[in-house]
């Protein structure tokens, strides 16, 4: 019988699929990746977001088939193809690479949308320093969301009552990190920033650091789902000394699951409620599954 992991379903559902068929003829630009993997959604935004033509290819990375190890040795999604010239094709992988590469490698902002990471507009030989900070500090705040956010997540997901830690440790961990990243978006007042600053990380502008959490904010109904307590963020009304910070939350988290991108690159929601039980009952093989189980550095 085949396992949970190798039996997923083989294809994306609603509004995935659409896009999928829309790019299902080749390209230069080629995306290998698992409709279920929030990894592959951060590329599939940027990719959406940077307007580009591409070749969508629907992988089980649990199944590792010649095409994808040909590219990576790893066998894992999502991996990037790229044409160069005379033909010849490299690959990159790990979301966070891929992403930054088709920020840099498609720069121009009339044909691909505004830059996902600060850029400078100084000219050449000079150095804007509120750019460079500002890039530097969304850096920062990626990898808050790489090590602590989405860490968080999966061993809250996967927490059982056999685990040496409880539901409680696990639920307050994740949501420091998450209370931590709210905390950036304030003010220096400690305020939530006025209407007209825009809800993302860098206010009105959307940039990676955006695009590298929002998957994980489209699956937190899952926690909710699967876990009792849920995800636990406190109610409006109840949250002490903390209700600016979670407001800005709050209004980071509804603008985030309702990017066009980010709607664009989703399934059904019943389709990840299945494809996550082997998270929440904590048998998924996956390598993000064995590493939160073995208290491993995420892979």
């Amino acid at each position: 019988m085949a396992s949970i992991d190798t039996s997923l379903l083989p294809h994306p559902t609603g509004a995935a699929a659409e896009l999928a068929a829309r790019h299902a003829a080749p390209q230069p630009l080629k995306l290998y990746g698992g409709w279920f993997c929030p990894f592959v959604q951060r590329a599939w935004i940027v990719l959406e977001e940077k307007r580009l033509e591409y070749q969508h290819i629907e992988i089980n990375p649990y199944k590792k088939e010649g095409e994808l190890l040909a590219l990576n040795p790893r066998g894992l999604v999502p991996t990037l193809s790229i044409e160069f010239a005379a033909g010849k094709r490299k690959a990159l992988y790990e979301s966070t690479v891929i992403c930054e590469y088709l920020d840099e490698a498609f720069a121009d902002e009339e044909r691909h949308g505004p830059r996902l990471l600060p850029s400078s507009s100084a000219p050449e030989g000079k150095v804007e320093e509120a750019t460079v900070f500002e890039r530097a500090r969304c850096r920062l705040w990626i990898n808050h969301i790489v090590t602590k956010i989405v860490p968080g997540f999966y061993r809250l997901l996967q927490h059982t009552p056999r685990k040496e830690y409880s539901i409680e440790e696990a639920r307050a961990e994740f949501l420091k990190g998450l209370r931590d990243f709210a905390q950036q978006m304030l003010d220096s007042s400690g305020k939530t920033r006025g209407a007209e600053e825009g809800p993302w990380f860098l206010g009105a502008r959307f940039s990676l650091v955006d695009v590298m959490l929002a998957p994980w904010a489209k699956r937190l109904f899952l926690i909710d789902h699967y876990k009792p307590g849920g995800v636990g963020i406190p109610k409006k009304g109840e949250r002490g000394e903390d209700e600016e910070v979670w407001a800005r939350w709050d209004r980071w988290f509804e603008a985030a699951v309702n990017r066009e991108s980010v709607k664009a690159t989703w399934s059904d929601d019943e389709k990840y409620i299945e494809a996550y039980k082997r998270y929440a009952d904590d048998t998924t093989q996956s390598q993000v599954g064995q590493a939160t189980r073995q208290g491993r550095s995420l892979p």
